[in-house]
C-alpha cells in the first residue's frame, strides 16, 4: 500500500530522500530522486533517529516508485502487443482475401475509364521483379563471403586481396565470388556511378526550383503582396447592393456522385448573388439510374424554391469532363453570360465567393481566370489524408501564389475557379484529348496572352481520398495527363508569340521539371539507385543525398501545414513511395500507353463540416417562409446515419504487387547494408522498405468499398 500522503505532509523536517511523486490519469511518476546525504544522516542521528532506519524507509520509497515504472512498462508492451496482433491479423486478412491491384472491376471506374492492357501493365512490375530477385542472389554472395573474413573498409583493398590470392587454392565459390568483384567494379560501377550522378544534379535543380519558390512565397508574406478588389459604387436594381454583378453562369459536373450530390448542388443555390444574373447547370453524367433519378429531384427541390438551376444529362457521355463542360457551354443562352464558375460535386463555396472573385474582372480586360484554393472539411481523418494536406497546402501556399504573383500564370486546378468566357472561346475551348482538360485549357489560354490571378484568402471546402485506392487512380490522372499534354502543347510553344522567358517557363519548369523530372529522380535514385549501390558499393551516394537535403526540402514543404509538423518523417517516407505509381504514370503518359487515358472518377464520402451546415441552413431559411427554425442536431444526425449506412457495406482491401515487391526490395538492400555498416543509409532503406509494405498491404488510409 502507498504511504499516506498525510502523513508526509505532517513532517516538519525531511528526512531521508525526497520524493515528488505525481498522479496524472492514476499513472504516477517520479519526478526527483536524491540520494542520501550526509546532513540527512547528522540530523537523524541528532534527534535519536537511526540511519538504517532512514535508510530502509528510503528503499521501501524507491521499490514503490519502481513497481510503478514497471507497471507503466508492462501495460506499453502489453498496447505494442496487442497492435502487433492486429498488424498481423489484418495482413492475415489481406493475404487470405487474394485481391490485388490488378483485380480491379469496372464498377469501381465510375468514369467508365479505359481499361489498361494486362501487358503493358506487366512490364513495370516485371522489371522490378527482376531487381528484387538479383538482390536477394547477391545478398546471399556478400553474406557468405562476409562469414568467410572477406569484409574490409576499403573495396579496393578487398579487390586486391582476391586477385592476389593464388588461383590453384581458391574454391568455386571463391572464383565466383572473386569474378564477381571484377565485374562490378570494372562493368557495373562506372553506369550506375553515372546515372546516380545525373539523378543528383536533378534532384539539386529541382531542390533549388522549391528553395526559390519558398522564397517568392516569404516574399509575398513579407511585402503583403496580393490582389486588391476595386470598389465599384455601381448599385444592383434586383438587390439594392453596391457592387460589381455581371451575367455569371455556375457549371457542377459530376458522375454517379450519390454521396455528395444534395450538399454540393446546396451550396451553389446558396450563393449571394443577383438571381436574374444567375444561372446554375447541373451537369449530370451519370450511367447509374438511381443516381439519375436522386440528382434530377433533388434540383427540381430547389427550383421550386425559386433558384435558377437546370438539369442536363448527355445521352452520349464522350470525352468525359471535358466533353460534358463542351456540350454544356454549346446551349444558345450561354451567350448571354460573361463568366463562368466550374465546381466538381464535392464542392462546397462558401456563400460569398463570387463576390470575392468576380469583382477582379472589373476593368482588368486581359485577365482570363481567378483560381480560389481549396480547403478540406476531412483533412484530419487518418493519415493519408494528413500526408495529402501537408502536399496541397505547399501546391496552394507557394506553387500557385508564387506564380500567379510573378508569372500571372499557374495550372487550373479544374475546380473553385472562375472564367472569362471570352478566354475560353479564344483559346479553342474545352478539348478532351487529354484526361487534364483543366491544365490543357489554362496553357492555351495563357499562350493567348490570358493572365490569371490566385486567391490564397478565398477558399472552397472539398474531400480528400481517404483510401490509397481512390488516391492512387487520381495521382495516375494527374501525373499521365501533363505528359500527354507535353506531347501535343509543345510545337505549339515553341510556334507561339510570347516571350522566351515565358516558354522557358512553360517547357522546362512547368511540364519538364515539376512534371517529368520530380517523378523520375524520385523513383530512379531512391527506390532503384540506393539498393543497387549496396550491392555494388563501388557506386556511392552521399549521405546529404540519401538523408540531409530530402529532410530539407520536407521541412520546407511541410511549412505551409505547420500543425503537420509531427508528420515531416512519414511524409517523406510517403512521397518516395509514392514515387513507384507517379513514374508509372509519367510513363504512361509520355509514350502513350494504354493507361494513360484511363479516367476513374475519385469515390467521395459525402462529408460536412458543422460549419457547412450552419451556413446552409441560415441561407435555408431565406426560403422557406413561415416554416420553425430548422433542428440543426437533426440534420447532422441524419447525415450521421447516412454515413453509418454507407460504413455498413461489405469493404474489402487490396494487396499492391509493385509496393511489396519494392519493399522486399529495399529491405534486402538494408541487409545488405549492415554487412557494409553504413548507419545513414542502412536506417532509410529500413524505413522505406517497411513503408512500402505499409502501403502494399494497404495498412494506410480507409478501407475499400
Amino acid at each position: 500500500m502507498a504511504p499516506s500522503l498525510d502523513s508526509w505532509a505532517k513532517q516538519s523536517i525531511h528526512k531521508g530522500t525526497p520524493v515528488v511523486v505525481k498522479m496524472e490519469n492514476l499513472n504516477w511518476s517520479m519526478v526527483e530522486l536524491e540520494s542520501t546525504s550526509d546532513d540527512d544522516i547528522f540530523a537523524a542521528a541528532g534527534e535519536g533517529v537511526a540511519p538504517n532506519r532512514t535508510r530502509n524507509k528510503n528503499a521501501k520509497q524507491l521499490t514503490w516508485v519502481l513497481l510503478l515504472r514497471a507497471h507503466r512498462a508492462a501495460g506499453c508492451l502489453a498496447s505494442i502487443a496487442a497492435a502487433a496482433l492486429g498488424l498481423a491479423s489484418a495482413v492475415r486478412r489481406r493475404v487470405a482475401a487474394g485481391k490485388t491491384d490488378n483485380d480491379v472491376s469496372e464498377a469501381s471506374r465510375g468514369g467508365g475509364g479505359v481499361r489498361e492492357s494486362p501487358n503493358l501493365k506487366a512490364r513495370f512490375y516485371t522489371c522490378i521483379k527482376v531487381f528484387l530477385w538479383l538482390s536477394i542472389v547477391l545478398l546471399g554472395f556478400e553474406v557468405a563471403a562476409y562469414f568467410k573474413g572477406w569484409h574490409y573498409g576499403s573495396h579496393n583493398i578487398e579487390l586486391q586481396h582476391l586477385l592476389a590470392t593464388s588461383f590453384s587454392v581458391k574454391g568455386v565459390f571463391d572464383r565466383l565470388y572473386s569474378k564477381w568483384v571484377s565485374i562490378r567494379v570494372e562493368y557495373l560501377a562506372p553506369p550506375l556511378q553515372f546515372l546516380a550522378n545525373a539523378c543528383i544534379v536533378l534532384f539539386l535543380i529541382q531542390s533549388l526550383d522549391r528553395l526559390i519558390l519558398c522564397f517568392g512565397c516569404f516574399w509575398i508574406r513579407f511585402r503583403n503582396i496580393k490582389p486588391v478588389l476595386k470598389e465599384d459604387a455601381s448599385v444592383d436594381v434586383e438587390s439594392g447592393e453596391k457592387g460589381y454583378f455581371p451575367m455569371v453562369l455556375v457549371q457542377l459536373p459530376m458522375c454517379n456522385e450519390k454521396e455528395v450530390y444534395q450538399q454540393s448542388i446546396a451550396a451553389v443555390c446558396n450563393l449571394e448573388w443577383p438571381k436574374s444574373k444567375l444561372l446554375i447547370q447541373v451537369l449530370d453524367d451519370s450511367d447509374d439510374p438511381t443516381a439519375q433519378s436522386l440528382i434530377k429531384e433533388e434540383v427540381n427541390k430547389w427550383q421550386q424554391e425559386g433558384a435558377r438551376i437546370l438539369y442536363r444529362h448527355r445521352v452520349i457521355r464522350d470525352g468525359y469532363k471535358a466533353g460534358n463542360l463542351k456540350s454544356a457551354m454549346n446551349c444558345s443562352y450561354v451567350e448571354e453570360y460573361e463568366f463562368v464558375t466550374i465546381f466538381d460535386a464535392d464542392f462546397q463555396p462558401a456563400p460569398d465567393f463570387l463576390k470575392r472573385t468576380v469583382p477582379h474582372f472589373k476593368d482588368n480586360e486581359e485577365l482570363g481566370l481567378v483560381q480560389a484554393r481549396w480547403s478540406f472539411v476531412n483533412k484530419d481523418e487518418n493519415l493519408l489524408t494528413r500526408l495529402q494536406n501537408i502536399n496541397l497546402a505547399f501546391h496552394f501556399e507557394v506553387e500557385q501564389q508564387v506564380n500567379g504573383v510573378f508569372l500571372n500564370f499557374f495550372g487550373f486546378n479544374g475546380t473553385a475557379g472562375v472564367w472569362r468566357i471570352k478566354a475560353l472561346e479564344d483559346s479553342g475551348g474545352w478539348l478532351e484529348r487529354t484526361t487534364v482538360e483543366d491544365m490543357d485549357i489554362a496553357v492555351r489560354a495563357h499562350l493567348h496572352g490570358w493572365k490569371f490571378i490566385f486567391l490564397n484568402d478565398v477558399e472552397a471546402q472539398c474531400e480528400l481520398p481517404e483510401s490509397y485506392e481512390a488516391y492512387r487512380k487520381q495521382q495516375h490522372r494527374w501525373h499521365s495527363g501533363p505528359m500527354q499534354l507535353f506531347r501535343l502543347c509543345l510545337p505549339a510553344i515553341i510556334k507561339s508569340k510570347i516571350s522566351i522567358w515565358k516558354k522557358f517557363n512553360l517547357i522546362f519548369l512547368f511540364f519538364l521539371l515539376r512534371k517529368l523530372i520530380l517523378p523520375f529522380y524520385s523513383f530512379t535514385l531512391f527506390c532503384i539507385i540506393l539498393p543497387m549501390t549496396m550491392f555494388v558499393p563501388e557506386a556511392e551516394l552521399p549521405a546529404w543525398v540519401v538523408c540531409y537535403i530530402p529532410a530539407t526540402m520536407s521541412f520546407l514543404n511541410i511549412l505551409p501545414a505547420p500543425k503537420s509538423f509531427p508528420f515531416i518523417v512519414p511524409y517523406l517516407l510517403f512521397e518516395n513511395t509514392m514515387s513507384v505509381t507517379k513514374f508509372h504514370a509519367m510513363i504512361s503518359g509520355l509514350f502513350q500507353l494504354g493507361s494513360a487515358y484511363e479516367w476513374v472518377v475519385t469515390k467521395k464520402s459525402g462529408r460536412s463540416s458543422e460549419g457547412d451546415l450552419l451556413s446552409l441552413v441560415e441561407k435555408e431559411t431565406k426560403h422557406k417562409r413561415g416554416n420553425s427554425a430548422p433542428d440543426l442536431e437533426a440534420l447532422k444526425e441524419e447525415i450521421s446515419k447516412q454515413e453509418q449506412k454507407a460504413s455498413r457495406k461489405k469493404k474489402h482491401n487490396r494487396i499492391y504487387t509493385k509496393e511489396l515487391t519494392l519493399a522486399f526490395l529495399l529491405l534486402t538492400a538494408s541487409a545488405r547494408s549492415l554487412l557494409s555498416a553504413q548507419g545513414i543509409h542502412f536506417y532509410f532503406l529500413l524505413f522505406q522498405g517497411i513503408s512500402f509494405l505499409l502501403v502494399g498491404l494497404d495498412l494506410i488510409g480507409e478501407q475499400v468499398e
